[in-house]
């Protein structure tokens, strides 16, 4: 995709919606127009995928949307960015010059070094979709780690606030560590 094309701009515009639209407005438009005007996808609740596969992913879609809405539009920015930057080196004229295809160019010169700063924002947007999990939770009436939260809070029973907040800071480091692990996969140059 090329800066300023027709597709820039619907992308651009894509992603700034994205970030702008809260996550409870979003969740609670959803369910009117999918399940209270059209009916095609439940409301609210949860079903094992064990238990019925379609009606699990029926139940899912929705609230993996609302997560999934605003940290993709962040990612796209970012990526969009670190891309336009990338291409502007040195090096990748120098591919270019080389005679390297265009799809070679981006994939194994400009992507790699690109990716670097992504991969670092994934990891703390993916520790941002857990505290975005609390609110989701508690609009589609989903019994995850948001919802136990809540209600423990509610019902004053610390034991499993400080557990969930140990479960989360372990599962933020993990991804950290992931992200680290990452980087050198990406672009082997920074094993060094």
């Amino acid at each position: 995709m090329k800066k300023g094309t027709a597709w820039d701009y619907g992308a651009n515009l894509f992603a700034l919606w994205g970030i702008s639209t809260p996550n409870f407005w979003l969740g609670i438009m959803l369910i009117f127009l999918f399940s209270i005007e059209l009916g095609w996808l439940p409301a609210s609740g949860y079903v094992p995928l064990t238990e019925n596969w379609r009606a699990s992913l029926a139940a899912t879609i929705m609230p993996a949307f609302v997560l999934g809405n605003a940290i993709s539009a962040i990612l796209m920015r970012h990526t969009r960015s670190a891309m336009l930057q990338v291409l502007e080196s040195d090096y990748v004229r120098t591919a270019r010059a080389k005679g390297l295809s265009e799809r070679s160019v981006i994939l194994k010169h400009a992507m790699r070094n690109a990716l670097t700063p992504v991969i670092t924002l994934g990891a703390l947007e993916l520790g941002t979709l857990l505290s975005g999990a609390v609110l989701t939770e508690q609009i589609f009436s989903i019994p995850g780690f948001g919802k136990l939260i809540v209600d423990a809070v509610f019902n004053r029973d610390y034991a499993v606030v400080q557990g969930v907040v140990l479960v989360t800071a372990t599962v933020y480091i993990t991804l950290n560590l992931v992200a680290d692990v990452a980087y050198i996969l990406v672009n082997p140059r920074l094993r060094g």
